[in-house]
């Protein structure tokens, strides 16, 4: 089937991004050896990412501030957020300017968490760490450029 002129993108280099699987590693996302990240997709002109987190039993993320919204579902494990447990198939909707005390993981955990911007971690002494898509995409290509090396 022909597509209608009125129908095709303005820049013909649009396309959808695929991310298969095996061939995208599991990147050390800190220096604990208990978080891991695969970086599925980074919006340069929209500041949106996505990525899959896996985090060991007794991982602890920070304090932290969604600076846009987020969407977060658990394909397995356990995560202790606030006052709640998210379980294996649960999904929140995180409204900007959203704030979180320490979410630990209660189990070896993995999940899918889609981003419209960045992620701002803090404690009591101030800013401890900033999390977009531009930080993702140097840890990938810094990853990617060891294991070339």
């Amino acid at each position: 089937m022909k597509i209608p002129e009125q129908f095709r993108p303005l820049n013909p280099e649009l396309m959808d991004t695929l991310v298969p699987a095996g061939e995208s590693d599991w990147i050390p996302n800190d220096d604990s050896g208990m978080s891991f990240v695969k970086v599925l997709y980074t919006g340069e002109e929209s500041g949106q990412w996505a990525a899959l987190f896996r985090w060991s039993k007794g991982y602890v993320a920070g304090p932290h501030k969604h600076l846009s919204a987020a969407h977060t579902y658990v394909l397995k494990g356990r995560l202790q957020v606030r006052d709640g447990t998210l379980e294996a198939g649960d999904y929140v909707y995180e409204r900007n300017g959203m704030i979180h005390e320490a979410t630990t993981a209660l189990e070896d955990t993995e999940y899918l968490f889609i981003c419209e911007g960045p992620v701002l971690f803090f404690d009591e002494q101030g800013i401890q760490g900033y999390l977009g898509w531009e930080e993702l995409a140097r840890l990938k290509a810094q990853f990617e450029a060891s294991r070339a090396a």
